[in-house]
């Protein structure tokens, strides 16, 4: 699951929905807020984001900002919250709705001006975690899906973490996160085929990870409401799943992470091609997957995490696509995003040398079109701008003495080759 590049690692940040330029939350105040200055204990709450144009600003007007956390505090002791990602109410349906009424539109979508063609269907209830067995990470519970360990390691890390040995190994350990997420992910694919709806994809993958001792990551995630991540054809990525049915020609992503009882996230993703998909499908879902496997050639100890985005972007121009910018890869382990980050286009600024035993993801969204993204009105879903197709690949990955080991890997299957009969569906 990929996280918004530059946003969330320090205080100073873009806000997903609006542009630089806008007006400082401090009233009187006229200054532009060329740079977002956003409030942590907002963020830390749940709470939409509001920007200073600047630190003094913040620290003078701070007194009476802070009246706004205490109300919160007392809305959530009393029941009411207020969350960052839930998506609007009319959203969901029981399992024994009839077929007509899963199929509707959600409440929000009635006057949405969608970029493309696919529509949205309505979801089924939240799925819970049945074995008492399974570890659950700190936004579980979480009224607003904020993970609290995240929120303390974007205030004090300035490094990117090194994982040794017995990080990696043992039972329920890092190594074996990932491998479960591996699982997981083929599950699930297995489940892709027209007709199926990702729901569907969904109840799968919930189960899978509760068989294996896992907690599904992405629930409850800032709100996300499913265990997985369904991306179909123009959707970028972080697409809910709901009772839509995939259709013959459809490209699907599915995006899986895994928790493990030892405090270990593994995640990785693949795009799936369901019945006879057409030139250009094919075409973004192999350059996706060849975008990635052009950057973890270059993984080794001493690569500048930045010098990955030239590499998946001569790959994508050579094929006629683009590479979004909005979502990157992320460090991950003990936390399910944390330093470094790993953007995917060309001329990126990303800091960090790459060393041995570092641990990301890296995740290219390659888009047949512009790479300009919009979001959907459930607050999630990310569409490519222009309505055409999307793919992405995955693998979280560990740096070695002399190059990379691909934790996330199908077995037997230490590099990366393109085969497409193991995304034909």
């Amino acid at each position: 699951m990929s996280r918004y590049n530059n946003f969330l690692d320090t205080i100073e940040q873009e806000s997903m929905s609006s542009t630089t330029g806008g007006a400082c939350a401090s009233p009187g105040c006229t200054n532009v807020t060329s740079k977002r200055l956003a409030c942590p204990k907002c963020m830390q709450l749940g709470l939409p984001p509001v920007y200073f144009c600047g630190q003094a600003c913040f620290k003078k007007n701070y007194n009476q900002h802070k009246q706004i956390h205490t109300i919160a505090k007392q809305m959530s002791a009393t029941g009411i919250t207020s969350t960052r990602k839930t998506p609007p109410d009319g959203i969901t349906c029981p399992l024994d709705a009839s077929l007509d009424m899963k199929a509707s539109l959600p409440s929000w979508a009635h006057d949405y001006s969608f970029t493309g063609q696919l529509r949205p269907a309505l979801l089924s209830p939240k799925r819970t975690v049945t074995n008492k067995r399974v570890k659950l990470p700190d936004y579980a519970s979480h009224p607003a899906g904020v993970s609290d360990s995240e929120q303390r390691d974007r205030a004090s890390n300035s490094s990117i973490r090194v994982y040794g040995p017995e990080e990696l190994e043992g039972e329920c350990n890092l190594r074996y996160a990932c491998a479960m997420g591996r699982e997981v992910l083929d599950a699930g694919g297995k489940a892709c085929r027209v007709g199926v709806t990702t729901d569907e994809i969904d109840r799968v993958v919930h189960e899978a990870c509760m068989e294996r001792d896992c907690y599904p990551s992405p629930l409850n995630y800032y709100n996300f409401p499913k265990s997985v991540c369904t991306s179909v054809n123009e959707v970028i990525c972080h697409g809910i799943p709901d009772y839509r049915e995939i259709q013959d020609g459809d490209i699907v992503n599915i995006d899986v992470t895994t928790y493990s009882r030892g405090g270990y996230h593994g995640d990785l993703n693949e795009t799936f091609c369901v019945g006879n998909v057409d030139t250009d499908g094919r075409r973004v879902v192999q350059t996706a997957f060849e975008c990635l496997q052009s950057a973890l050639a270059m993984v080794k100890p001493g690569t500048l995490y930045r010098d990955l985005g030239s590499t998946i972007h001569r790959v994508a121009q050579a094929n006629k696509c683009s590479v979004v910018r909005t979502y990157c890869g992320h460090g991950i382990g003990s936390l399910f995003h944390t330093a470094p980050n790993v953007p995917h286009y060309h001329k990126n600024k990303a800091k960090g040398v790459m060393k041995e035993g570092h641990v990301f993801t890296v995740e290219p969204m390659i888009n047949l079109g512009h790479y300009d993204d919009t979001t959907w009105g459930d607050n999630w879903t990310a569409v490519t701008r222009d309505g055409k197709r999307s793919a992405q690949f995955e693998h979280t990955v560990l740096v070695t003495k002399d190059g990379c080991e691909i934790l996330t890997a199908r077995e037997n299957e230490p590099v990366m080759k393109w085969d497409p009969d193991l995304v034909q569906r």
